[in-house]
């Protein structure tokens, strides 16, 4: 997808956010929406469907966490990439923003040119994942899901079902955040009644085999997989 396709709808009440940033991700060829609140964070999501939306979390008329949970209530904006503004420290606000559906969050103050990276990275998920039997590659590791073949570095590792499973789902979207019960949902399943020791046991065993700093744990959270 060419840049210039890409929509990016930024809210924040600051006018110097909206105009610094906003300049700088248009200077990068993006269109870029701007919103001033929480109600107009969702009347823009809804009206441009944008593939990225950048809230602020303290907001007038509604916060970004009650915007982020209403918007993710629109089935049409499930495949939209929701990240947080929040303050050095606010972690009340990064776990309250993941709960709500955020898929990231970026910490303030941010120089421009590192938002923008932040922006790059975050728009690499919207690659397509619908296939089940795509192959996925990052750096020098190479997951194919349709034999169930994991390689490294030119080297085959062989990884029981759920390892394999759980890796695959991490991998599809670097640097995005999986809830524990998101994890528990697609890789269990209904199968068995697990607890979240297992999610734990599991990934301390991709973490010995594929590497450990591949594997990211937000506290409180859930697992992200770091490329």
């Amino acid at each position: 997808m060419k840049k210039k396709d890409i929509k990016i709808l930024l809210v924040d009440d600051e006018p110097d956010i909206l105009e610094i940033v906003g300049y700088n991700l248009t200077s990068e060829g993006y269109q870029v929406i701007t919103g001033e609140n929480g109600v107009e964070a969702i009347e823009k999501a809804k009206k441009h469907k944008p593939h990225l939306i950048i809230l602020d979390v303290m907001m007038p008329e509604m916060d970004g966490i009650e915007a982020c949970e209403r918007i993710r209530q629109d089935s049409k904006l499930n495949n939209t990439i929701i990240t947080f503004l929040t303050a050095r420290g606010e972690d009340y606000s990064q776990v309250a923003g993941f709960d709500a559906g955020a898929d990231d969050y970026i910490t303030k103050p941010i120089k421009p040119k590192v938002l923008v990276s932040k922006v790059k990275a975050l728009l690499r998920r919207l690659k397509d994942t619908d296939n089940p039997n795509e192959s996925i590659k990052i750096g020098d590791l190479i997951i194919n899901r349709e034999e169930y073949k994991i390689t490294k570095n030119g080297e085959e590792i062989i990884l029981p079902r759920k390892e394999f499973e759980l890796l695959s789902l991490l991998a599809t979207k670097p640097g995005k955040v999986f809830k524990r019960e998101e994890i528990l949902d697609k890789v269990w399943g209904n199968e068995v009644v697990v607890g979240g020791r297992t999610i734990d046991v599991h990934i301390r065993k991709l973490r010995e085999k594929i590497g450990d700093k591949s594997f990211k744990t937000v506290k409180g959270v859930g697992y992200k997989f770091v490329d």
